[in-house]
Order: structure tokens, then C-alpha cells, then sequence
């Protein structure tokens, strides 16, 4: 008896299908979204774009920050 024949590999394309469509479902809802009765972004989104921010900042003064030779 064969392990891949038709009938395990249609099973296997409709798992994966229906999987795929789990996980989109679950990576839109993760996403930060504006909050819809006050129009303003949720707290999660605006602690993303601080976080963000302070990343760029702290990126943007190691770049390019000291003048001094390396030793």
C-alpha cells in the first residue's frame, strides 16, 4: 500500500488550504487597527509607533554618533 496516493494528497491540499486561511484570519486580527468609535488608534498601535521611534532614534545616534577612532 502506497502512502502517497490521491486520497492522502487531496487531504492533504484541503489541510493546507483551510490552514492558510486560519492563519490569515489570526495575523489580521493581531494587527493594530484604529479604534472605530473614537477614530483614534488603539493603545497597542500607539506603543508600537513609540517603540518604534525610540529604535529609530537609537539606530539613528549609534550610526552616527563619535568622531573618535576605534582603539
Amino acid at each position: 500500500m502506497s502512502v502517497i496516493n490521491r486520497r492522502n494528497a487531496l487531504f492533504g491540499w484541503v489541510v493546507y488550504q483551510v490552514g492558510i486561511r486560519v492563519i490569515k484570519q489570526k495575523a489580521k486580527a493581531a494587527v493594530p487597527t484604529i479604534d472605530t468609535e473614537s477614530k483614534r488608534p488603539n493603545k497597542s498601535a500607539i506603543a508600537l509607533l513609540v517603540a518604534s521611534g525610540v529604535g529609530a532614534l537609537t539606530f539613528w545616534k549609534k550610526r552616527s554618533g563619535g568622531g573618535e577612532p576605534a582603539t
